[in-house]
C-alpha cells in the first residue's frame, strides 16, 4: 500500500514543515512560539502504524504530514549501509526462519543481498510482509522522492570501524552533501562521541547531534564537535535545556535539543514546556495533536483505522 512514494507528498511534507521547524522561514516569528511549536520527528518514520525503518514507514510519515524522519544505520559483512536498528535482525525479520544455523543473527554476518530477502514487515502484521531491510541509498531515495528531512544515527558505531567515512561517502553519492540537504535536509547522530568527532571533522558544515544527556560542566567540550545535544526525556529538566541552549555550537549557533521517545501526549506537553526544539516520537500524530493539530487535516488509512495528521 505504502510501497511507493505517493505524488504531491513533498508538497505535504514541506508545508507542515512550515508549520512545525523552528527556525524556518516560513515558521514562527519568534523563538519563544518556536518553543511552543518543537518539531516533531518520526523515529525510525511512522513506527507505531508501520514496521520500523523501512520505506512503508516513512512513506506513511510522509502522507500523515511530517517532514522529519529518524533512521539508524549499520554495515553488512560486504559493505554496504542498511537501515536497520537493532544490531540483530532477529526482532524485526523473519531471519531465524532462513537461516536459522547462523545465530545470533548480527547484521554485520549477514551479506546485503542476503539481508534483502528478509521479510521486514509481517512482525507487525500480515499486511506489511512485502516490507524490506532497505539499504541506505534506498532509503535516501526514497526520503529525498518524498521532500522530506532525515535524522540519520549512526547506530553502534564501535562494531563498524570507519563507518562515519562510509555514510559520508553514501550521502555525497546520492546527492545529500549538496548546499541544500547540508544547510536544511540533514542532521547525522550518534551515541558515540568519538563518531560524531570524525563525522564533523571529515565535513564540518554538517549539521551533528550528541545521543545522550552529559553533564552541565561537559556541555563546552560537547559544543566544540556538535550542534545538538539529543537525550532521553526521562533525563529532562527545564533547567538542562536552558544550560544547554545557553551554549554556542560549532557552527556559532545556539546549541539545540531534539529528546527521546516521547509517545504520549502528556510527555509531549512537559518536555515542550521545557523548550526543547524538536520531539522524537513513533506516535507523530499524538505529540503534533498534543502541540495543536492544524486545522483541516484530512484522516489517512492505516491498516483499516484512520489515523488524523
Amino acid at each position: 500500500m505504502f510501497a511507493r512514494p505517493v505524488a504531491a507528498l513533498a508538497t505535504t511534507a514541506l508545508g507542515f514543515s512550515a508549520l512545525f521547524l523552528p527556525g524556518s522561514a516560513a515558521g514562527t516569528e519568534d523563538a519563544t512560539a518556536r518553543h511552543r511549536d518543537p518539531v516533531v520527528i518520526a523515529h525510525r518514520g511512522a513506527s507505531a502504524y508501520a514496521p520500523e525503518n523501512t520505506l512503508a514507514a516513512i512513506d506513511l510519515a510522509a502522507r500523515m504530514g511530517f517532514a522529519w524522519v529518524e533512521n539508524d544505520v549499520q554495515r553488512t559483512r560486504d559493505g554496504e549501509l542498511v537501515v536497520v536498528h537493532d544490531d540483530s535482525l532477529a526482532r524485526t525479520t523473519d531471519v531465524e526462519e532462513r537461516f536459522p544455523g547462523r545465530a545470533p543473527w548480527k547484521v554485520k554476518d549477514f551479506t546485503a543481498a542476503e539481508i534483502a530477502t528478509l521479510d521486514a514487515g509481517s512482525w507487525r502484521g500480515p499486511e506489511w510482509a512485502w516490507a524490506r531491510v532497505p539499504t541506505l541509498k534506498e532509503y535516501l531515495n526514497r526520503v529525498d522522492a518524498n521532500g522530506q528531512k532525515l535524522l540519520l544515527e549512526i547506530k553502534k558505531p564501535v562494531l563498524y570501524p570507519g563507518i562515519e567515512q562510509d555514510t559520508l561517502r553514501v550521502l555525497g553519492e546520492e546527492g545529500w552533501l549538496d548546499r541544500a540537504h547540508v544547510g536544511h535536509r540533514l542532521v547525522v547522530q550518534s551515541f558515540g562521541a568519538d563518531s560524531i568527532k570524525a563525522v564533523h571533522a571529515l565535513r564540518p558544515d554538517i549539521t551533528t547531534g550528541f545521543l545522550g544527556t552529559p553533564a552541565v560542566a561537559d556541555l563546552p567540550a560537547f559544543a566544540a564537535f556538535t550542534d545538538q545535544i539529543n537525550p532521553s526525556h526521562t533525563s529532562l529538566s527545564a533547567e538542562y535545556v536552558a544550560a544547554v541552549h545557553a551554549l554556542k555550537g560549532p557552527h556559532g549557533r545556539p546549541l539545540r535539543m531534539n529528546t527521546w521517545t516521547v509517545d504520549d501526549a502528556e510527555g509531549a506537553v512537559r518536555v515542550a514546556g521545557f523548550g526543547v526544539d524538536g520531539i522524537i516520537t513513533n506516535n507523530p500524530d499524538v505529540v503534533r495533536d498534543a502541540m495543536g493539530r492544524a486545522p483541516g487535516a484530512a484522516g489517512v488509512s492505516v491498516a483499516g483505522r484512520t489515523v488524523v495528521p
